[in-house]
């Protein structure tokens, strides 16, 4: 696996404990939660997934962010990096990216945390064409996504990534995404719940394992299908 480059590796993080502890509840543990979540969704709006800036928007959506702040990216700066076990790794600029064959998907959001936003069009890249540009060796298993905020990751299986409801996406809500929803480009997995679709996604890396992602490292599960995780009920999103 490659290192992470010092942009990845820069952000400073908004620890779990000392959002809770905000709440009063920091010594229950990070390891408390995803009870700990269930038992605070009803708390006039908030998410207790210790994340900052919690500001319900139009749509239904919250902004999160687990860096204490993250730079703005547009198409002049921004870049997508594929390496690891790839026989072709490969940098696309906003332009490459929009210049690819686009899916769009209808299909809720589901947050760990409760809140549900309905019939919601993402529109992107299939991250299943990425890959297969890149060619992917053969004894690879999985992929780890970095994000320019210096803080944030996740994983996937390359199973899971192979999905054709699985983008590297541009838009949402039928515009451009922008920067507090994650843009100009985030990840968008959408059966599994919401934090798998990392934002301000600026790396994928194929490896031989998963490598938990940040709330993977903090109590949440890898395997995050709607549903059917985190001890949830929620109905399915795809």
């Amino acid at each position: 696996m490659n290192p992470e480059s010092p942009e990845e590796r820069g952000g400073t993080p908004v620890g779990r404990r000392v959002f809770l502890g905000t709440l009063g509840l920091g010594a229950l543990g990070v390891l408390t939660a995803p009870a700990l979540q269930r038992g605070l969704e009803s708390l006039a709006g908030k998410d207790p997934t210790g994340l900052s800036g919690l500001l319900p928007n139009g749509g239904g959506f919250r902004y999160y962010s687990v860096a204490a702040s993250v730079p703005a990216k547009n198409a002049t700066d921004y870049r997508l990096t594929i390496g690891g076990m790839v026989d072709h790794p490969r940098t696309y600029t906003l332009a490459d990216l929009r210049a690819l064959p686009q899916t769009r998907l209808v299909k809720d959001v589901q947050c760990v945390t409760g809140w549900r936003v309905p019939g919601t069009p993402f529109e992107g890249v299939r991250l299943s064409d990425l890959l297969d540009a890149a060619g992917v060796h053969p004894t690879a298993r999985a992929l780890r996504f970095t994000c320019f905020d210096g803080t944030y990751t996740e994983s996937l299986t390359l199973a899971q990534a192979r999905r054709p409801d699985v983008l590297v996406a541009l838009r949402m809500q039928d515009k451009d995404i922008g920067h507090d929803h994650g843009g100009p480009v985030r990840l968008y997995v959408a059966p599994m719940y919401f934090y798998k679709s990392a934002k301000w996604l600026s790396g994928i890396t194929v490896t031989d394992r998963v490598r938990p992602g940040y709330w993977e490292n903090l109590g949440y599960d890898v395997d995050a299908w709607v549903g059917r995780s985190n001890g949830r009920t929620d109905e399915p999103t795809g």
